[in-house]
């Protein structure tokens, strides 16, 4: 079999692989290979039809994000808030109308959507992107590891692995990872892996025009989660929102009607009249879910020591927002991990 050699591999071309990357760029390093399983980049960034239907907001206080985003000369501005909010704490009583105090900060979006800043680095990694590479194996052989994968062997020196740690695990080691690395892998919750997001376009704000903001809460509905997701320039007009996962197993046709007659209900008739409709379960993406999902309701745990540790006698490390000390399951967290794992291959 054909083995491809280079200094370094990254295996996954989400935030995290190609932050480091590109982190490895601006030292001049340039000797590495980036696999995806995926035939897209962005892992669990993905932008349709101007939807995110993966990570969408970041908050002031992400500030390596900032800075990334400043040095790829990307804009960001601020989610939309304008008018009323809806909350329906409840099937039996009215809903629950608010405004948001507009002297507060809100959170920030990516101009043209999260994608632009997969875009950005991964125009600087042109040659060193490879699609369509499930890796099944890691195997430490004396001064390299090797990384099997579909589409032929690679090695490097050195390996770093930006998986979810659910899907992380089931690989084959050789030799096998420590017993504790392998608990906590298994019992780290993916980040995304439970939502189930629906966007939609419009020829017009017409929520803005009624007075709405277009944010709806609610705990006891088809969607659990809406919020106004017009792009930077107000070009397109969309709404966005997470749906409950008690319709995961209901009828496509009929979760969709769910939820127009719930949105229905609280924005008016002219939510049906929309220019494109699209969902996206993240449970059901191989890339990202596994079989044994469990939905958590309060903020999961991430950046567990054992992720600070090289493995394989220093040639393998493994990376991703689920790692990160700061801010995992944001992007946030995938950026740090990604600056820190490229230091660490480097040290």
């Amino acid at each position: 079999m054909k083995k491809t050699e280079s200094k370094y591999i990254i295996i996954g071309a989400g935030i995290s692989g190609l932050t480091t990357a590109y982190q490895l760029l601006k030292e001049g390093e340039h000797n590495f290979l980036i696999l995806e399983g995926r035939d897209r980049i962005g892992g669990r960034v993905l932008t349709k039809n101007d939807i995110d239907f993966g990570p969408a907001w970041f908050q002031p206080s992400h500030k390596n994000l900032l800075q990334l985003l400043n040095d790829l000369d990307i804009e960001k501005f601020n989610q939309y808030s304008i008018g009323k909010n809806v909350l329906v704490y409840n099937t039996m009583a009215p809903a629950h109308y608010f405004e948001s105090d507009q002297s507060q900060p809100s959170a920030y979006r990516v101009a043209g959507g999260s994608i632009q800043l997969i875009k950005k680095m991964a125009s600087l990694l042109k040659d060193k992107i490879v699609l369509n590479t499930k890796v099944s194996k890691i195997t430490e052989i004396e001064n390299e590891i090797e990384v099997l994968t579909d589409n032929g062997l690679f090695s490097a020196e050195k390996a770093i692995i930006t998986l979810p740690p659910k899907l992380a695990i089931t690989l084959k080691y050789t030799p096998e990872l420590p017993f504790e690395l392998n608990n906590v892998m298994k019992n780290t919750h993916t980040w995304m892996s439970n939502a189930i997001k629906v966007g939609m376009n419009y020829e017009s704000p017409f929520w803005r025009k009624k007075g709405f903001s277009g944010t709806i809460i609610g705990q006891v509905g088809p969607v659990v989660e809406l919020y106004d997701h017009t792009n930077a320039d107000e070009t397109t007009y969309s709404l966005m929102g997470f749906v409950n996962e008690g319709l995961r197993d209901v009828a496509a046709q009929e979760r969709k009607e769910r939820i127009l007659v719930y949105l229905e209900k609280y924005l008016g008739k002219q939510v049906r009249h929309y220019l494109s409709y699209d969902e996206k379960d993240w449970s059901k993406d191989p890339y990202t879910s596994c079989s044994n999902l469990k939905s958590v309701y309060m903020s999961p745990k991430y950046g567990n020591p054992v992720f600070d540790m090289l493995y394989m006698n220093g040639k393998l490390l493994f990376s991703g927002t689920e790692t990160s000390p700061y801010f995992g399951g944001y992007i946030e967290g995938a950026v740090i991990s990604g600056i820190l794992t490229a230091n660490k291959i480097k040290a």
